[in-house]
């Protein structure tokens, strides 16, 4: 089956053609990616979501700045040119650092689906 190339491209919902500070969610990606996407950039100190989990891994490519990871009960400073991975259930946050933060999310699912801890 041969798809049109617009059925496989995802643009920015913007309208901007680069990648700079792009901050979108992205759920039932095209061509059966089977994963969802969050595009985090901020340059603001202590940003980042409560204690959560989800039923899948989630996997952070940390592209600028830092967060201070919690990751069950490890604590971990994550920083440019860094992956962390969040194994299968297990509990979460960050917060982001002094220079702000860019990262790609990548949750190994079609869909976010998310336990609120706190």
């Amino acid at each position: 089956m041969t798809e049109a190339v617009n059925d496989l491209v995802v643009n920015r919902t913007d309208g901007r053609e680069d990648g700079e500070d792009w901050a979108e969610n992205y759920e039932e990606l095209p061509g059966g990616a089977g994963i969802s996407l969050i595009f985090e950039s901020t340059s603001k100190e202590g940003v980042g979501p409560r204690l959560h989990k989800h039923p899948y891994a989630e996997t952070f490519v940390i592209r600028r700045g830092s967060a201070t990871f919690t990751i069950d009960t490890t604590v971990v400073v994550g920083r440019a040119g860094q992956i962390l991975v969040v194994p299968a259930g297990t509990p979460h946050k960050f917060k982001t650092n002094p220079g702000g933060y860019e990262a790609v999310h990548i949750h190994e699912n079609s869909t976010f689906e998310t336990e609120w801890l706190e």
